[in-house]
């Protein structure tokens, strides 16, 4: 098969369906799971301060870091900024610095739990200008772990997430952001993951995206030289050990070999937007909601979706360069003044007419009332949806009682035509959606959480869908948390020493 047979067969193969799941695990022992925290055995490690508003430390720490720990019991876990497919934690964040004061020149892989900077390589002295960029790779294993062939889905949903993450970080302290187009072996070189010898026994890692944040003057990015690696990866564990080749199969088959254009951003400063940084802090993936008290003011519910539309939001869809594929539709519960049932969010000009199209001919394609003129959501069907957003969203009642839940649709057969590589992207910009999302419920004082379990071509059905023009790739549910009084919240960073708490 070519590489867009393969991605089309990885991701026929890993639906889940009303009769039977994706291929996972049998069983799972929580007391073997894998390590959440990847560190380089034998790295120097650079500290970095806490609490701090601007630079590196605080880039990594609102973005990558930690935001909080739970406990029940003698049960004890970390949560972070950005959020993961069952708190699994597939991504791995590296900075690479050139000129920066206060760090010297180098690869450097970031370790959240002790929010320090390992050092994985030095750069070749070189006269190029200073820059600062950001790499992401993702560990397979430890979706793979819980989820099995489905998890692969799940990895790049968590690099979408991550790139929200960064992105929002950056504007909370005045930084810009550009994803770069290089090559998945670019990105490997750069951060050493081609070296076989330092991951031995050890899970690879596998490149994501490389990013170049900075202060919005227009320049030109470089891949520097490395001149000396340092460290061993630590193996995660996580046992039975299942080997799942078709991840193996479709990572390949995914791979970016080709080189882009480099986005020229505009130029000047950006202000900070510090009113992010407590939104930042406070997101969490809510666990169940309050079907009784999450009734949604209608405005509230307009402006959430507005934040969807990349044309009036430059953060954080000015580091999206690609092009934009996906699509919500709404199962609405619990909004004022709105009908329940289902509803459609087209998010670039064209796509009305082609989802119009595509799905049920009997659909109303109406425009709600007090909706804003810029906002393109359209009223399908009135109906009472909670029984069926439950039922399609693997019967979890997250997707009922909350006040809409939603799912995600790509333009699958259009964006598989450019190339398999696609299929990652648009992952991504399902992960970048969820994060927006994630945000906008905390700014409207209720949560949200992304659903990765969904029975694929039930959902298709439900909407009319007869072919693989469209695909849904992501679910998300919004409304009133009901919070669990027996958990215990730690402050994210109590584990570490005294002299270095803020």
């Amino acid at each position: 098969m070519d590489t867009t047979q393969t991605v089309r067969a990885y991701h026929e193969r890993t639906k889940h369906r009303l009769d039977a799941y994706a291929k996972g695990p049998e069983f799972l022992d929580w007391d073997q799971q894998p390590n959440p925290f990847r560190r380089f055995v034998g790295a120097e490690v650079v500290e970095l301060p806490l609490e701090e508003n601007e630079g590196i430390a605080a880039l990594l720490q609102l973005s990558l870091g930690l935001s909080a720990w739970k406990q029940y019991g003698p049960d004890r876990w970390a949560l972070r900024c950005n959020p993961s497919s069952g708190n699994l934690h597939p991504t791995e964040g590296y900075v690479i610095a050139n000129g920066i004061d206060g760090l010297s020149d180098g690869v450097y892989h970031y370790a959240p739990h002790e929010h320090a900077l390992e050092l994985r390589g030095k750069l070749a002295d070189s006269d190029s200008p200073p820059q600062l960029l950001l790499g992401l790779s993702s560990i397979a294993w430890r979706e793979a772990w819980k989820y099995g062939e489905r998890a692969f889905r799940y990895v790049q949903l968590d690099a979408g997430h991550a790139l929200g993450a960064i992105r929002y970080a950056a504007a909370a302290l005045g930084l810009q952001v550009e994803l770069l187009p290089v090559t998945d072996a670019d990105i490997a070189a750069l951060l050493g993951l081609d070296r076989a010898d330092d991951f031995t026994d050890a899970e690879a890692e596998h490149p994501d995206m490389l990013l170049r944040i900075h202060t919005g003057a227009a320049s030109t990015f470089h891949l520097p030289t490395i001149t000396q690696w340092y460290g061993k990866a630590n193996p995660l564990g996580g046992l039975p050990k299942h080997n799942w080749s078709i991840i193996d199969e479709v990572t390949t088959a995914t791979a970016s070999l080709r080189r882009g254009v480099l986005h020229t951003p505009s130029s000047g400063v950006h202000e900070s937007q510090p009113n992010l940084i407590p939104l930042i802090r406070q997101r969490r993936s809510a666990q169940a909601f309050s079907g009784k008290t999450s009734t949604m003011p209608r405005d509230t519910f307009y402006a959430i979706l507005s934040a969807l539309l990349p044309a009036s939001n430059p953060v954080p869809w000015d580091v999206w360069t690609l092009p934009i594929r996906l699509h919500p539709v709404l199962f609405v519960h619990r909004v004022e003044g709105l009908p329940a049932g289902l509803y459609a969010l087209p998010r670039h000009a064209t796509a009305e007419a082609t989802l119009r199209s595509a799905m049920n001919p009997d659909f109303l394609w109406q425009k709600p009332e007090g909706c804003p003129a810029e906002l393109p959501l359209f009223h399908l069907l009135e109906a009472d949806a909670r029984k069926a957003a439950r039922t399609l969203s693997c019967h979890q009642d997250i997707a009922s009682t909350s006040s809409f839940s939603l799912g995600m649709l790509a333009e699958f057969d259009a964006g598989l035509a450019e190339g398999a590589p696609v299929y990652r992207h648009l992952y991504w910009e399902a992960g970048l959606i969820g994060q927006v999302l994630y945000l906008q419920a905390e700014a409207a004082g209720v949560r949200g959480t992304g659903i990765g379990c969904f029975f694929d071509d039930s959902v298709h059905e439900v909407l009319g869908l007869q072919d693989t023009q469209f695909q849904s790739l992501y679910h998300f549910t919004v409304g009133n948390p009901a919070i669990d009084t027996r958990l215990e919240m730690l402050p994210p960073y109590s584990h570490l020493p005294k002299e270095r708490q803020p």
